[in-house]
């Protein structure tokens, strides 16, 4: 016996469009749940009491939610002491809407079905809302808010509605918290390496960082020459050819390993960037690529690599001179649409801050990107790896490793950053040393020359959440590849 919904329709004009609901499917719902309480849990990882149409209906859920999390029992008799002094429904008290809600309540089985209904009504509400403002702002703005401003709202708002609100949500309490710290230990149980965060490919690097978590800053910071492109391009693809889903209990997909990667390259073109992890997939070295001066075995293996690379979930986005509000705006989109578990920016001095901060100074210009990285790191709950140039200063000291002062332009780089990290490689500076051949100097040269071939540092100069100190890495110029340190007389092994 269905219920007749609570409160009688008013006489409207023909033309007048109600917002979408269903009071019924919100009926037959909170029924189901007051038989079977199990029915609570199909419907609770995705609905709010803030998606009912109907107050009455947000408060019932609101209370029976409390009770059945708690441990007991939800019945139209537990319910009542809550409920016993809220306002009449209609003729009906709300302890005897209760009663008339469960005797109504036919089956458990359509639960979800009935969750969902609601779910998706309140969403259309949602847009339509969004839309509401969008038309009313678009009418009315001020003459200091652009059009690319009023886009950049409301994408932001369209991309919090498809993340079911996940972001923004407020205060949460600390048993959700703990709830989230034991799942992220589960997580990293089952991950290759089992790092808390994403796996880099780098075996020395995982077990200093745990990772790269996410909502982190990551700042990758270097001199030219160092490195800093090819380190990021082999950990975004390490990540990209390691994803792996799984499909979750509600039927949504999740990455259990590894991670759908964006990359903005503001400094090369997708087709140098993708030319670089060719070289470095293929062993053959990029200028050979570039100009095609390869034999029949070094092409077979191009090809290869390329139809391998064609597979990963690796994004390039290399246009240039991007502002951080339009890197945000298509980072939410591209999570929205593919998916998005990795940010990486090559790199930060390029991007640009609004035109007022532009105007005030480069130093506040700088502050406002660092600002809006972090913030769109904790949005999308993603990790972003920002590349970052360092300043002149360390070529004037007699030891080139890079500090945390050489970090140019702005002190907010450090202080937004949750993770500093610097390439240095001292080949590089000894190989413009080069003394007269056959000199003493010489001699002594090639020795050093011979103790740091083919090796990289990468320097941890501060972490939120774990240990600073350096790291040995393996270093092959030819073919820009980054690997795990050779320690004694083992061979470098390769970024998988």
């Amino acid at each position: 016996m269905a219920l007749a919904p609570i409160k009688a329709v008013e006489q409207r004009d023909p033309d007048y469009r109600r917002v979408p609901h269903n009071v019924e499917a919100e009926q037959a719902l909170l029924g189901a749940i007051l038989v079977n309480n199990d029915a609570f849990y199909r419907v609770s990882d995705f609905l709010d009491p803030r998606h009912f149409h109907d107050g009455v209906h947000a408060r019932i859920f609101e209370v029976m939610s409390q009770i059945i999390r708690a441990g007991k029992t939800a019945t139209p008799v537990t319910l009542k002491t809550f409920l016993d002094n809220d306002p009449p429904v209609g003729e009906l008290t709300v302890p005897q809407y209760l009663t008339r809600l469960a005797a109504a309540a036919t089956t458990v089985i359509n639960a979800e079905d009935y969750g969902r209904m609601v779910h998706d009504l309140a969403t259309r509400r949602e847009l339509i809302g969004v839309g509401e403002d969008m038309v009313n702002t678009a009418y009315d703005a001020p003459a200091d808010l652009p059009p690319s401003k009023q886009i950049e709202a409301a994408e932001q708002r369209l991309y919090e509605l498809a993340e079911t609100d996940k972001y923004g949500s407020g205060f949460v309490g600390f048993a959700q918290a703990v709830r989230g710290a034991v799942d992220m230990a589960n997580n990293a149980y089952k991950r290759d390496g089992h790092v808390s965060g994403i796996s880099t490919g780098l075996r020395d690097v995982d077990e200093m960082l745990g990772g790269l978590q996410p909502s982190d800053l990551v700042i990758l910071a270097g001199r030219p020459a160092m490195g800093k492109t090819a380190l990021a391009t082999n950990i975004a693809y390490s990540m990209a050819h390691a994803h792996r889903i799984e499909v979750q209990h509600d039927g949504r997909e999740k990455t259990a390993n590894g991670a759908i990667v964006g990359f903005f390259s503001l400094e090369m073109s997708a087709e140098q960037l993708a030319t670089r992890i060719l070289s470095e997939r293929a062993s053959v070295g990029s200028d050979d690529i570039r100009r095609g001066k390869i034999r029949p075995d070094e092409f077979q293996r191009v090809v290869e690599a390329a139809q391998e690379l064609e597979q990963i979930p690796l994004y390039i986005d290399a246009t240039g001179g991007l502002s951080i509000a339009q890197l945000a705006a298509r980072a939410r989109r591209l999570k929205r649409q593919r998916g998005l578990d990795m940010v990486v920016v090559d790199y930060l001095q390029l991007l640009q801050g609004s035109s007022r901060r532009a105007s005030d100074s480069r130093v506040q210009e700088i502050t406002e990107i660092t600002t809006g990285l972090k913030a769109l790191a904790k949005e999308l709950n993603v990790p972003i790896l920002a590349l970052s140039q360092l300043s002149r200063q360390v070529e004037s000291r007699d030891d080139k490793r890079p500090q945390l002062a050489d970090l140019r332009e702005s002190g907010s780089i450090e202080q937004d950053a949750d993770v500093v990290l610097f390439v240095y490689r001292e080949e590089y500076y000894l190989k413009n040393k080069k003394p007269k051949e056959g000199s003493e100097e010489f001699l002594a040269w090639e020795n050093e020359m011979e103790a740091v071939y083919g090796k990289a540092e990468l320097i941890i100069g501060k972490q939120r959440h774990g240990p600073t100190g350096t790291i040995a890495l393996q270093f092959d110029g030819k073919f820009t590849r980054f690997s795990n340190y050779a320690h004694g007389n083992a061979m470098p092994e390769r970024i998988e």
